[in-house]
């Protein structure tokens, strides 16, 4: 009985790395195409189980070609609901539309946590008539990583965060998370406020991440000392950031700890920005009266809370528009390489901010 062929015995034939081949015979991983081409025909001829089926590239391609054309299904993955009161709702509207209009089908997965920590597919996950994946909330990395490697086109709607280590081995959409924090801080500032403060896990996912960083190069450009007590980016030990109890306890003790109160906070987003207000509240604090508060999303809670919230709009719209394009094009043309796209945002002024 012929002994099986591995990627270490292609990689010991051509001289090359195990990893240079892994990438070429999964499909992930920038390769010049020669080598990718050089590395499926060594696999072929070597007789490697997965390509059974081929004699030549062409061949193989020809038959991953007829497969990805049977599979008309896109999957959502979340480990959050998406409901009214979050961009997403609108932008999955949009996205939905666009697919449908060209023969997908649409299919939701909550990611459960058992699921994610054995970094394993939603139970009725079905890749064979998966032609692409669409990722919302979904921020834990190490999934994030086997999602990428799993041979399917994957899209990420805001991701884990990004900015410290390595790329995702996919596409990331955004919003533009940091113009409109320099509009803001600047106003502010032109406005005679000096003490601005920033609420937010940072490292929640990438977009918190973005808004924070873009709240300390506005403080920068604008010559305002960022103080390290005014930026409250944590959570309380052993709960998930959201609009909690233990959330608001956190928010605080943050608070009582603080020298001074800011005369400003600029939030991750809005729902922050909601929890924040009610802390104020009860230790007798007014918006904006005392504090001034901006979030960001722009959700429908924002508009009729009392104060109303200065918030940054997402163009929800626009980013389902986007992300069908950027999925579609990847199902097309998998070999493209990895894009990070963002969309524009806009600033819109409330009571929160004495507007």
């Amino acid at each position: 009985m012929a002994e099986r062929v591995t990627i270490q015995d292609i990689a010991d034939a051509l001289g090359l790395s195990r990893n240079t081949v892994s990438k070429a015979i999964n499909n992930t991983g920038l390769l010049a195409e020669s080598t990718r081409e050089k590395i499926l025909q060594k696999a072929i001829d070597m007789g490697y189980k997965q390509f059974s089926y081929a004699t030549t590239v062409a061949g193989l391609n020809d038959r991953k070609t007829e497969a990805a054309s049977a599979a008309k299904e896109i999957a959502l993955f979340s480990t959050g609901p998406i409901n009214n009161s979050h961009f997403a709702s609108t932008m999955l509207d949009k996205l939905q539309r666009e697919l449908s209009q060209l023969g997908y089908s649409f299919t939701m997965h909550r990611l459960q946590d058992e699921e994610v920590s054995a970094l394993r597919p939603p139970a009725f996950y079905n890749k064979e008539r998966t032609a692409g994946i669409i990722c919302a909330e979904t921020f834990d990395r190490a999934y994030a990583d086997m999602l990428c490697g799993m041979g399917t086109p994957v899209l990420f709607v805001d991701s884990p965060v990004t900015a410290l280590g390595r790329p995702l081995q996919a596409d990331c959409l955004y919003m533009e998370n940091e113009a409109n924090l320099y509009s803001i801080v600047g106003e502010m500032v032109r406005r005679g406020k000096k003490r601005i403060g920033f609420i937010g896990e940072h490292l929640h996912c990438q977009s918190f991440f973005e808004r924070y960083m873009g709240y300390r190069k506005a403080m920068y450009l604008f010559r305002q000392p960022c103080l390290e007590e005014y930026c409250i980016i944590g959570h309380k030990e052993g709960t998930k950031i959201a609009s909690t109890e233990d959330y608001r306890e956190y928010l605080l003790e943050s608070f009582q700890r603080l020298s001074a109160m800011p005369e400003v906070f600029l939030c991750a987003n809005d729902f922050v920005a909601l929890d924040a207000l009610a802390v104020l509240r009860d230790m007798g604090l007014s918006v904006p009266e005392d504090v001034w508060l901006c979030g960001f999303d722009d959700s429908p809670e924002s508009k009729v809370v009392t104060p109303s919230l200065t918030t940054i709009h997402i163009h929800s719209q626009i980013m389902g528009f986007s992300a069908a394009q950027l999925l579609l094009s990847r199902i097309k043309e998998p070999s493209l390489n990895f894009r990070t796209m963002h969309t524009e945002t806009t600033l819109i002024y409330r009571k929160s901010t004495g507007d």
